[in-house]
């Protein structure tokens, strides 16, 4: 019997990894396989096409392509992704990272512990807060502002998805930016500031070239992430009028309440491939991060 590096056996190893192989498949490989199944069938949550799909082949993807509500969908996607993850979660994630980078500890507990609660809250209880921070005759920002009866989800809703999105996930990007700072030595900091260096300046040519990695880590991760966020739904539903009908909300209310459960798998591998690019360029940027770390 051969043997690994650990001398257990290849047998033995096995043992080890089967458990997990085995969740893979029923979890990950399975679901991913019957997705793929379903996006070429016309298979319906009712009807005889519950009972009797038939296989449409690419009579879905076709549909999908020409689909201005899909279509939609996608555009307001990238917005989301744009605004939320890109412009919001890691552009003020580094910024309260770098604020409190020389604060005193009290302080930047208290801040990181402020930012980390609306993360690790239910998303069930951050939407109530939210619906109920932007009611319209009853909601606490309207009272702020002396702004009674303004409908914030009506009017605005993909910006209140957008500043939802951010103020909930940033705690991701301000922990990692705050540990990446913390490699970057501060004797070099303090020569750019002797040489006169501004702020902007110090960030430029000292801090952004030594945590670039951290950077694009970030960056596809939490866009990988908000791509696929399904949270929205719980404040608009993808309402008004479609107006903040993300993908996920999409897919949901095709495949579930609009019963096209084949039409729906079809859109869903659309949105797998998408991950997959993310998943590959995320990979491909561990792999030149070790390889810098190694040199």
């Amino acid at each position: 019997m051969g043997t690994d590096a650990a001398g257990l056996g290849r047998g033995r190893a096995l043992g080890f990894v089967l458990p997990a192989l085995v969740l893979i498949g029923v979890f990950l490989v399975f679901p991913a396989l019957w997705t793929i199944y379903l996006g070429l069938t016309d298979y319906r949550l009712t009807g005889l096409a519950a009972a009797d799909p038939q296989v449409v082949g690419a009579a879905n993807y076709a549909e999908a392509v020409g689909d201005e509500r899909f279509r939609s969908s996608l555009w307001l996607t990238v917005q989301f992704v744009l605004g939320s993850a890109v412009a919001g979660q890691a552009v003020l994630g580094f910024a309260i990272a770098w604020t409190l980078r020389d604060r005193p500890g009290p302080v930047k507990r208290l801040t990181e512990g402020l930012v980390l609660l609306a993360w690790i809250l239910p998303s069930s209880v951050v939407a109530f807060l939210w619906i109920a921070l932007l009611d319209r005759d009853e909601g606490t920002l309207n009272a702020i502002l002396h702004t009674p009866g303004f409908a914030w989800l009506l009017d605005h809703p993909m910006g209140s998805i957008i500043v939802f999105n951010v103020w909930r996930g940033t705690a991701f990007s301000m922990m990692l930016y705050g540990a990446a700072l913390e490699n970057v030595p501060p004797s070099h900091l303090e020569t750019a500031r002797l040489a006169g260096a501004s702020t902007f300046q110090q960030l430029r040519d000292v801090v952004l070239p030594r945590i670039k990695g951290h950077v694009l880590t970030n960056l596809l991760l939490i866009s990988l992430w908000t791509f696929n966020d399904f949270t929205s739904f719980q404040i608009t539903a993808g309402g008004p009028d479609g107006r903040s009908e993300i993908l996920p909300v999409y897919i949901y209310n095709v495949a579930l309440s609009g019963g096209r459960l084949g039409f729906g798998a079809a859109i869903s591998f659309l949105v797998l491939l998408v991950n997959l690019v993310f998943a590959f360029a995320y990979l491909r940027v561990l792999r030149d991060r070790r390889e810098v770390v190694v040199r």
